[in-house]
């Protein structure tokens, strides 16, 4: 069995009240709305490599690696940086617009953190509250050209922290980031690439994020 299969029949055996009291409500976003935003970020100089990132939207159908690479990571020279905990309004990380799904109700992330290095994965499943939120027009205030819009929280920020932790906001271009979720994932035993690589990781660390956890170490249980 894949894991995408067995992320499917772990999470409806899991969550089996939860979606089919999902099935009874309207699924639609607004039929101007642009498809949704899936991005990733990391504490400072906790570096992050997505190897796939699997999206289940409401309408039960499968978008494979609608997320993968690099995540977002801030690395202040002379270790100026912050990595304990998380920022009070996160932005959406790097990634892109999930075109064509409906809205997600599981998503499935595995990640290599650099920083340790080990390999995790995680269910997260996105609940019909959640989902409510993202179709909930807001009124918001526009910095960047001092105007009034209507804007959503359409984008999906995760962001992964050595430990196996994912935690989860929405936000929109003009609002500020909620947290709707906490995830601790598990260690995959085969290593990076499911043990199709040599046990290589993608990339070595940055001078920047190497010479910070050689000082300081890694603040485990911060976030």
């Amino acid at each position: 069995m894949s894991n995408f299969a067995r992320l499917i029949k772990k999470c409806t055996s899991l969550s089996l009240g939860l979606l089919l009291a999902g099935c009874t409500q309207s699924h639609a976003q607004p039929t101007d709305k642009q498809p949704w935003f899936l991005g990733f970020g990391a504490p400072d100089y906790m570096e992050v490599w997505i190897e796939t990132a699997d999206v289940v939207d409401v309408r039960e159908r499968v978008f494979r690696r609608a997320g993968a690479g690099i995540a977002s990571v801030r690395r202040p020279h002379d270790n100026q940086g912050t990595p304990v905990g998380w920022p009070d309004s996160p932005g959406s990380g790097a990634g892109r617009d999930v075109i064509g799904a409906g809205l997600p109700r599981l998503i499935y992330v595995r990640w290599q953190s650099l920083a340790e290095p080990q390999t995790y994965e995680a269910y997260i499943v996105i609940s019909e509250s959640a989902r409510e939120i993202m179709r909930k027009p807001e009124k918001a205030f526009c910095r960047a050209d001092g105007k009034w819009i209507t804007d959503y929280r359409d984008d999906i920020g995760i962001g992964l922290a050595p430990g196996g932790i994912a935690k989860v906001w929405l936000g929109g271009p003009c609002l500020k980031a909620i947290e709707i979720t906490r995830v601790e994932g598990s260690v995959v035993k085969r290593g990076p690439y499911q043990g199709e690589n040599g046990g290589r990781y993608a990339l070595p660390l940055s001078p920047e994020s190497k010479a910070y956890i050689d000082k300081f170490g890694i603040p485990y249980g911060s976030w």
